[in-house]
């Protein structure tokens, strides 16, 4: 437990499909002392999904008028939707000396990794890209074309891996979120 000082912020990035979300509930299962970074999407909520805790569901014409108003860390167009990252909760959080966990795509990876260059990045990914397929097919959520984007996007954000602090494969949930949290300790 800190008593001085500002918090690490972690990024962790992954191909959609990964499981970096499982993995992420993972280690904060295990790791209270952490923040949870809650993206902002327009995308509409999956089924267990809740407002405020999953992301902050919005529409467009709001996510655009926090694009204006430079509300946010990063953000980026995904698949026909907007993901951000809030400012604020952030900063307040790493003032406080509390570390965070952003879950964020490799193009906002780089936005905050330019502009807070002391953040560490680590990249999820899936054992094989036809594993990574069979995960998206096995989610029910998507249609045959958003499937395919996503396997297209994730072979140019695997192509982006070496750009990361440290990479880890997740074969086994447990096992991806132990390495990561031995991570969190060396750092």
């Amino acid at each position: 437990m800190k008593d001085k000082g500002c918090g690490k912020l972690y990024i962790i990035s992954a191909p959609s499909g990964t499981g970096k979300s499982t993995v992420i509930k993972r280690i904060m299962e295990t790791r209270k002392d952490l923040y949870f970074s809650v993206s902002a999407t327009t995308r509409p909520p999956r089924i267990g999904e809740t407002n405020g805790s999953s992301y902050l569901f919005m529409s467009h014409e709001e996510f655009e008028e926090h694009i204006r108003k430079q509300d946010f860390l990063e953000y980026a167009e995904y698949v026909g939707n907007y993901y951000g990252t809030p400012r604020k909760p952030v900063l307040d959080q790493l003032c406080r000396g509390n570390d965070i966990i952003l879950d964020i795509d490799v193009v906002g990876c780089r936005q905050v990794k330019k502009a807070m260059p002391e953040a560490i990045t680590v990249f999820i990914i899936p054992p094989s890209l036809d594993e990574l397929e069979i995960r998206l097919r096995m989610r029910n959520t998507d249609t045959e074309d958003k499937i395919l984007k996503r396997l297209e996007r994730a072979k140019m954000e695997l192509a982006e891996k070496d750009t990361y602090d440290y990479v880890v494969v997740n074969d086994k949930v447990n096992r991806a979120a132990e390495e990561i949290i031995k991570i969190m300790e060396h750092e």
